[in-house]
């Protein structure tokens, strides 16, 4: 994700081939301005196609194909895999999140790691991993509510 990377992904002398399913480009919606306002972006990061920033922020992330970042969403240092929905008022941070799993609104990962140890397995490094298709619960605790839609 540098300016100039160890692997460089564009580097036309040595080509990465691999099938890719046909996608729409990644998308990013909302740019409103007001104070609290959404704001659909990504920097420093990659972004796979078929990919939608609603409202959410990812920095220094990898997101494979079709995942959907909701409203006033923060994803930070991540590896999302495909299929992968954050809900809104997530907080991600240094995780990696296999296949098919939805990540209820309101829910953070990466920022209390003894609370995470207890549903998600963990690296010595302290990252976060949560497995492919995994059920994740309801937030108990109170969403923000700043956007009726």
């Amino acid at each position: 994700m540098s300016v100039d990377p160890l692997l460089n992904l564009y580097d036309s002398a040595w080509p990465i081939r691999t099938y890719q399913t046909q996608n729409p480009p990644a998308k990013f919606v909302f740019a409103q301005e007001q104070k609290g306002g959404r704001r659909g972006m990504a920097l420093d990061s990659i972004i796979a196609h078929g990919c939608i920033i609603s409202g959410g922020l990812v920095k220094n992330s990898v997101l494979s194909p079709n995942v959907r970042i909701n409203s006033y969403a923060e994803v930070h240092d991540s590896v999302l895999m495909e299929n992968v929905e954050i809900g809104r008022h997530c907080k991600i941070r240094r995780a990696i999140i296999d296949k098919d799993v939805l990540i209820p609104p309101g829910t953070e990962i990466g920022y209390d790691l003894d609370e995470d140890r207890k549903r998600f397995d963990i690296t010595p490094s302290g990252i976060v991993v949560i497995g492919k298709g995994a059920c994740l619960e309801e937030h108990d605790g109170p969403v923000p509510v700043d956007d009726p839609s």
